[in-house]
């Protein structure tokens, strides 16, 4: 790992080594967990701040790859043994890539909404549109912004702690998240990347239906079916992109499926 790629590490659950750990999707912070842990009380669970988000180090490189050496050093040190792995949109990209490179470390995949594998011209727009337009004139944008897109469903008291802990002031005056924008851009290239798919990991993948487009496409289920067989598995959730704060209890009940399986 890059020393200076230090992760912040959100914390729930009792005492204890690590249980699960939980990886966010790309602009968010490993915060947004707490909603599921409320459902996993008795699960020591670990949520970092990926790179170029939250309180974690922001210094590059900013890749699928970079995020995959932090938090395998993050299982070496606080973890006993493989645990289960849950992780939403981008941080299905890094799960799948942290199963196939450490699979000693991940005991089975829980992914919401994974988004990996995706058309690379959709990405260089998404991309475009963040560089014109990286901030907000006010909080009251940047919240229309979630309200009316991947967020739509999800309690508006949970956006309320999301503009809280998540939306800062910047230099400038203007409003945006708590990111590396820099980080960012070089992210939605990776999510450009072709899916990397674990050898025998059990795999439960979590569709919403109402993402539109989609991230999770007909190749990446296909794929995960021929190489896992009965170790795949695929449940749908009539909610929007924001699985783990649309469903949250839904999401827990998906977990601990996994975390009982022994």
């Amino acid at each position: 790992m890059n020393p200076e790629h230090r992760l912040h590490v959100h914390r729930y659950g009792p005492d204890g080594p690590v249980g699960l750990l939980a990886v966010h999707g790309l602009t968010g912070h490993g915060g947004r967990w707490r909603f599921v842990a409320e459902h996993l009380p008795d699960v020591t669970i670990a949520a970092p701040d990926l790179i170029g988000h939250g309180h974690s180090s922001w210094a590059a490189p900013w890749s699928i790859d970079a995020n995959v050496a932090a938090l395998a050093a993050l299982l070496e040190e606080a973890a006993v043994g493989p645990v289960p792995v849950v992780a939403h949109s981008f941080g299905g990209a890094i799960a799948l890539h942290l199963a196939a490179a450490r699979p000693d470390l991940v005991d089975a995949l829980v992914l919401l909404d994974p988004a990996i594998g995706l058309d690379g011209q959709w990405m260089a727009t998404i991309a475009a549109a963040m560089l014109a337009s990286p901030d907000y004139p006010d909080a009251a944008q940047a919240r229309a912004e979630k309200e009316h897109g991947a967020w739509s469903d999800v309690d508006p008291g949970l956006l309320d702690i999301e503009l809280d802990e998540h939306l800062v002031t910047l230099p400038s005056g203007r409003f945006g998240w708590r990111i590396s924008v820099p980080a960012v851009m070089s992210y939605w290239s990776e999510l450009a990347r072709p899916a990397l798919l674990p050898g025998s990991t059990p795999t439960t993948l979590v569709r919403a239906t109402r993402t539109s487009p989609p991230y999770v496409d007909e190749a990446l289920i296909d794929g995960l079916r021929a190489k896992l067989g009965p170790n795949f598995q695929l449940i749908d959730f009539d909610c929007n992109h924001m699985v783990d704060q649309a469903r949250p209890a839904e999401a827990a009940a998906v977990i601990r499926a996994q975390l009982v399986r022994h």
